[in-house]
């Protein structure tokens, strides 16, 4: 894990399809181009509903990367990018 600070669009998209934990979920597509499931630190995994407050909002988030997942501690929202 390594800490982060990242910024981008926030949309639901499916996570794990195929898998047991396949489900529709909050995801982070990142301004590099990166996309990462977003999760609260202490929030649940599969729905979190501070995290949905933020769908189709652009912000920057302040957390960890672990592999695929952007475990965010802390945001701000931001102008999107035109």
């Amino acid at each position: 894990m390594k800490k982060a600070k990242v910024s981008g669009t926030v949309t639901r998209s499916r996570i794990a399809p195929g898998s047991k934990s396949d489900h529709v979920g909050v995801v982070l597509r990142a301004d590099d181009g990166n996309e990462y499931v977003l999760r609260r630190s202490g929030g649940n995994a599969f729905r979190d509903d501070k995290l949905e407050e933020l769908v189709g909002k652009t912000i920057t988030g302040d957390g960890v990367i672990a592999g695929n997942t952007f475990i965010v501690d802390d945001w701000a929202e931001s102008k999107p990018k035109k």
